[in-house]
């Protein structure tokens, strides 16, 4: 079957129409579906009744799955709960508790799972309690922003590479947020600036919230070309804003899309996304 997809962004993102995935799929149609993930980097399923077990089953078509964090309520787990309810009394958390603090650093663009060695392919995204208001998640295309750079600054970013550390977008917000046991599980690690799909060649930038400077650089200098390729990839001509409804599911491609949360009324509106992340196959740059 060639599936039904309705565009929903014109540089990326596409809604996949018609295919429960809540549900076992067959081979044929996942293989469509993981194509479209190479070629489209955002699909979007709608009208779900998705489970954590569910979840994890079609996480895992696409390969290994990622463990949580200890800093993220699910440590340990597939899954990272990005949510304001306590998981065992699913009261309300205070927005001075630290789990709150932590996930406001999820409001710069970032992609998950690059302050590892082998940073995440993909993750998959399911909207469980949703607030009436607020909350959206906005994306922005890398690939799309490195398409758009004039050639003169596209050829001086082949080759570099840049440290990433989860510490780093954590501190820009709020610098007590993680201990030093916290900080030693997720040590800084090496990416390439600008990488390539496997399947299609596409060449994009690789950055984001946890990139923190360029190798072999002046920390302030590489800082400052990062915050200028952040501001670029981050024009509203990039950017996807969803806007959450129950039984979303969101599978978005970490190797060439950036993502961030904005704000809702914490105090007032119950919200549960739960993130599945999937490993991609080897690291984007050598680690010495």
């Amino acid at each position: 079957m060639a599936l039904n997809l309705r565009t929903l962004h014109p540089l990326y993102g596409v809604e996949v129409v018609g295919v429960d995935v809540a549900k076992p799929v067959g081979d044929t149609v996942f293989a469509e579906i993981r194509a479209a993930l190479d070629e489209r980097s955002l699909l979007l399923f709608r009208g779900l009744d998705m489970t954590d077990e569910r979840q994890i089953a079609f996480s895992e078509r696409f390969g290994p799955l990622l463990r949580a964090t200890s800093n993220n309520p699910g440590g340990g787990t597939p899954f990272s709960r990005q949510s304001n309810l306590d998981v065992k009394s699913g009261a309300f958390i205070p927005a001075g508790d630290k789990r709150m603090r932590y996930q406001k650093a999820n409001e710069q663009f970032h992609s998950d799972g690059s302050y590892r060695v082998v940073p995440a392919l993909c993750s998959l995204l399911s909207g469980r309690v949703v607030p009436p208001e607020g909350g959206a998640t906005e994306i922005t295309t890398m690939r799309g922003a490195w398409d758009a750079l004039p050639e003169a600054k596209r050829r001086p970013l082949e080759g570099l590479v840049a440290v990433h550390n989860l510490y780093h977008s954590r501190s820009l917000v709020d610098p007590t947020v993680m201990n030093e046991v916290q900080k030693n599980e997720t040590p800084p690690v090496r990416q390439a600036v600008v990488r390539s799909n496997p399947v299609n060649g596409r060449k994009t930038l690789f950055i984001g919230a946890h990139a923190s400077h360029i190798v072999g650089w002046p920390v302030e200098e590489g800082r400052a070309l990062l915050n200028e390729l952040m501001a670029f990839c981050a024009q509203p001509q990039f950017v996807y804003r969803h806007e959450w409804r129950e039984g979303d599911l969101l599978v978005y491609d970490n190797r060439c899309l950036l993502h961030r949360a904005t704000p809702y009324d914490i105090a007032r509106y119950k919200r549960v996304l739960q993130r599945t992340t999937v490993s991609d196959s080897g690291p984007t740059a050598p680690q010495e």
